[in-house]
């Protein structure tokens, strides 16, 4: 059985722009033509809004105002609407070939919050889904979650907040739900918690839910 379970490669990114994170995650999703090659990319992004496909666009007024504040803003073709991401913050890209795993969007989306809720789970802290996409502590998000899928191959993921600096969200309706919060492993547990200190926990809930090997990546010129 062992033998016959997806291998994932788990590519260290570090902290890199989002603008650079993009064109990586492209070109592991260009390996999957030649075969499977699952990877999962594990990074911080400093300081940068994004924005899903499912929004009419942002008035530039609104961009230039977020761009003042010191961060970068790009529009992307993942699912969902406006989020932050930024240092402190566990940014994981999955790109796998559902065909590997199963071919359903919606399990897919399922499996990565169910993920996040068994690293939650770990730090002790008891998070849930809700009817919007997410992880969720209560009414505060404590991860996004947005995806793209074509032909079956994933990327972009989600977004942990470790230890972010919370104040970045204040600035937009996250995701654009009214009326619910933010909060961070940090947050809830009233210490430090590093992204260093969640990855382990990520990297063994991901091998557990979705039943595959992950092999450290040996890929130096990335």
């Amino acid at each position: 059985m062992g033998s016959s379970r997806p291998v994932v490669e788990v590519v260290r990114l570090g902290l890199v722009s989002y603008q650079e994170a993009l064109q990586l995650q492209q070109v592991y999703v260009k390996r999957h033509l030649s075969g499977p090659a699952h990877a999962l990319l594990v990074c911080q992004h400093p300081p940068v809004y994004t924005t899903g496909i499912r929004h009419k666009p942002y008035p530039a007024a609104a961009l230039d105002r977020l761009r003042l504040l010191g961060a970068e803003v790009h529009q992307t073709n993942r699912g969902g609407l406006i989020t932050f991401h930024g240092p402190g913050q566990l940014v994981c890209y999955p790109i796998l070939n559902l065909s590997s795993f199963k071919k359903s969007v919606r399990w897919y989306v399922c499996e990565l919050e169910k993920t996040i809720i068994t690293v939650c789970r770990r730090f002790g802290i008891e998070a849930s889904t809700s009817p919007h996409t997410g992880v969720w502590v209560r009414d505060n998000k404590i991860c996004a979650i947005g995806i793209h899928c074509g032909r079956y191959i994933t990327s972009h993921g989600v977004a942990l907040n470790c230890n972010t600096d919370l104040s970045w969200f204040s600035h937009i309706v996250p995701c654009g739900i009214e009326e619910k919060g933010v909060t961070s492993l940090s947050a809830e547990l009233l210490r430090d918690v590093s992204v260093e200190d969640a990855v382990p926990h990520l990297l063994d809930a991901f091998r557990d839910q979705f039943d595959c090997q992950l092999a450290e990546s040996t890929n130096t010129n990335i």
